[in-house]
């Protein structure tokens, strides 16, 4: 059982490491749980198109100068 934990913390730290910031962290559970689909089909009408409000969030959460982005990304002036 304990094995399973370890690989499951191991996946989660590569998911990680392959964002930018916070924002894509946001943007990976919402569209793991499936409300990043439901957002798009009320939005648009169409789950598979792209809404621009939700792009416009991932960018600013992405930004490196905030301070989560700096301590679990490290992203910013001195990261």
């Amino acid at each position: 059982m304990s094995k399973i934990t370890i690989f499951a913390s191991d996946m989660q730290i590569k998911v990680i490491k392959k964002h930018k910031g916070v924002g894509d962290t946001v943007e990976s559970i919402l569209k793991t749980t499936g409300v990043h689909y439901i957002a798009n089909a009320i939005k648009n009408g169409d789950p598979n198109e792209p809404c621009s409000p939700c792009q416009k969030r991932k960018e600013a959460m992405n930004n490196p100068n905030l301070l989560i982005n700096k301590l679990l990304y490290g992203t910013g002036e001195n990261g």
